[in-house]
């Protein structure tokens, strides 16, 4: 194909905070197709998270978020593996936007492995129970659960929910750009979720 021109190479950059470098790769390798390239680079970033599974995250940092009026406020923790990366402007960015997500979409926990398996118990039955009432058949129940199962993980699961700067995907898909990006494994450690008034 022709030479992949700059315009291309930034847009593409623009979209995914990719280096400029590998973003050229990608658009030669899609033949200059933006969504394919996209695609290839997120790709990437998964296999990079998965190599770097099992480094130590063991810097980091902390973010705070208060609402204004005071009656509600969200503390983060995101781990990664050295002072430089938890001091750029990305994961400090990251950090932000996840105390503003946590503190409108209120998730119950980071991973779905964190969710209380009482919790998962009760809702299976309540599916349970709807789907015997609603004649379904039988072989086609578990599947059916499963796939209720995952609307949970997206409700009330921090990583699974679709990230609130860019609901097309999820954050734990930003989490494997970041890694892509910034070479180290990142974690969510932990967060706390305050609100006057109710106990959580």
């Amino acid at each position: 194909m022709a030479e992949v021109s700059m315009d291309l190479v930034k847009k593409l950059r623009d979209i995914t905070g990719a280096g400029m470098m590998d973003c050229k790769k990608a658009l030669y390798e899609s033949d200059g197709d933006i969504e394919r390239a996209v695609i290839l680079l997120r790709k990437k970033g998964a296999a990079t998270a998965q190599k770097r599974a099992d480094k130590v995250a063991s810097q980091g940092l902390v973010e705070a978020y208060i609402h204004p009026g005071n009656g509600l406020g969200v503390l983060i923790e995101i781990n990664c593996e050295t002072d430089f990366v938890a001091s750029t402007p990305d994961l400090k960015t990251f950090a932000k936007n996840l105390c503003m997500q946590i503190a409108a979409l209120k998730p119950m926990c980071i991973t779905p492995e964190q969710l209380d398996p009482a919790y998962l118990q009760k809702e299976k039955e309540i599916m349970k129970d709807q789907l015997a009432q609603s004649g379904k058949p039988a072989n086609m129940l578990d599947k059916i659960i499963e796939g209720k199962l995952s609307k949970i993980y997206q409700d009330v699961c921090l990583i699974k929910q679709p990230y609130i700067k860019d609901d097309k995907h999820t954050v734990e898909d930003i989490i494997n750009d970041l890694v892509a990006k910034l070479g180290e494994k990142i974690v969510i450690k932990r967060f706390a979720r305050f609100q006057v008034g109710v106990n959580d």
